[in-house]
């Protein structure tokens, strides 16, 4: 049982706005807001100088467990959610094995329950040989399917086997848009090339919307419920900012393809910059801040993929693309909130309201009476250094390595209890398997 926790003249904020209140915990809910006397709590948290904010969700992770384990595992992936103020995560299914059958999805909710530290649930992966499985399993936040280049078994590029999926059943999709085609065309013309800057052109802008682009017309052609992840592309932004009303389609992006910008960042991070869809140059970053600003992108994701120095430091063509993330996009958008970029109600409503929306995750992502009390606490004045070897993710590393930002966590709640605080995870704390309302 969870101890009755009393936050003290916290900032409450919302997308709606902030508003200065006691918030009193109990039993792993939030029982009462308003002007609450301390004899109702065991511990009390003063917070008249914090802000405190529902715990972000993060939609699109890869924690490496099964098969990939000595990259990251549930445990650490979980503990640096922790850390970045993220209390609840959705993993993607390409683990070794694929998680893309009913037993393997039961044995990565089986193994999560006993490492994380935060709240979860994982994908479902589509192949071509799946279709029984994918309306079949339980409580999933949705279907992935990789249009473009993936490894092992998850590849679904032909427009035959995509029509199937979207035809059939009503669940969520999430599809990694890249056109397999194209993507094979440009590797053969830079397939001798040792320069990382030639990742964003194996990669181009024309394979995410091409394979964007037929998802949608999918998803306008069945009233399929459609999520875009990560996307990278202007031209994308503007064909999304006219189709979107036509199918109920949502769309993320990642921090990383609006703050760093080719050539400059495959130059300075070399391989540590490369991930899939690639980070392409400056015009198309500012218009996918534009896009998350004027609503056509919805909410925030990290991809968090991490590899090994020893993985990285492999030449152009074998290194592998992925960087971590999940630890700290939350003090990213604070700092860009800092700098007047955007308000700290957005950033709520990216990363904490609107991912609960869009998944219909029940009961979370508000600081409302009977809401989880998975919460975050910030300190907007903190200013600390993002720093290779200081960091939770196993890795330990960061593309933004040196970062000095203002805005940082400094204790996350998860169902009710204390699980970071003043740098520190509890790891007795275990998070639940996040309810999916179909």
């Amino acid at each position: 049982m969870s101890p009755s926790i009393l936050i003290k003249n916290a900032r409450c904020v919302s997308s709606q706005g902030t508003v200065k209140q006691d918030v009193l915990i109990e039993n792993g809910k939030i029982s009462k807001l308003g002007q609450i006397d301390d004899k109702h709590a065991e511990k009390i948290i003063d917070a008249t100088h914090l802000y405190l904010l529902p715990g972000a969700l993060d939609p699109q992770v890869h924690f490496r467990d099964p098969g990939l384990t000595w990259k990251e595992d549930l445990r650490t992936g979980s503990m640096a959610a922790a850390a970045g103020g993220v209390t609840g995560f959705f993993d993607m299914p390409n683990t070794k094995p694929s998680t893309i059958t009913v037993e393997a999805m039961i044995e990565r909710k089986r193994v999560a329950a006993e490492k994380c530290v935060v709240n979860y649930n994982f994908f479902i992966g589509a192949t071509n040989t799946n279709l029984d499985v994918l309306s079949g399993v339980e409580n999933v936040p949705g279907i992935k399917i990789f249009m473009g280049s993936s490894t092992g078994d998850l590849l679904v590029s032909d427009t035959k086997d995509l029509d199937e999926i979207f035809g059939n059943g009503s669940r969520l999709i999430a599809v990694h848009a890249e056109d397999d085609d194209i993507i094979n065309a440009a590797a053969e013309i830079y397939k001798n090339s040792t320069d990382f800057n030639h990742h964003q052109f194996v990669r181009p802008p024309d394979a995410a919307l091409k394979a964007t682009t037929l998802a949608v017309e999918l998803s306008i052609k069945y009233q399929r419920r459609l999520h875009i992840l990560h996307l990278t592309t202007l031209d994308e932004v503007r064909y999304l900012a006219i189709q979107k009303s036509k199918a109920p389609i949502s769309v993320e992006v990642c921090p990383q393809h609006f703050l760093l910008s080719a050539p400059y960042i495959y130059e300075k991070l070399g391989a540590y910059a490369q991930m899939n869809p690639p980070l392409r140059d400056m015009e198309h970053g500012e218009a996918l801040w534009k896009g998350l600003v004027d609503g056509t992108i919805d909410c925030i994701a990290t991809d968090h993929a991490p590899h090994t120095h020893e993985e990285k430091a492999k030449p152009f063509g074998s290194a592998p693309s992925g960087m971590p993330g999940v630890e700290t996009s939350l003090p990213l958008m604070l700092d860009r909130a800092n700098r007047g970029l955007c308000k700290l109600e957005d950033v709520v409503k990216w990363m904490c309201e609107k991912p609960i929306e869009l998944y219909k995750v029940k009961n979370k992502g508000q600081i409302l009476p009977g809401y989880d009390a998975d919460l975050v606490l910030v300190d907007m004045a903190k200013q600390k250094t993002i720093e290779n070897g200081k960091l939770m993710t196993k890795v330990n590393w960061s593309p933004y390595n040196g970062w000095k930002t203002t805005g940082w966590p400094v204790t996350t709640i998860v169902n009710g209890n204390i699980v970071f605080q003043d740098g520190e995870i509890d790891e007795s704390i275990k998070g639940t398997e996040i309810q999916i309302d179909h």
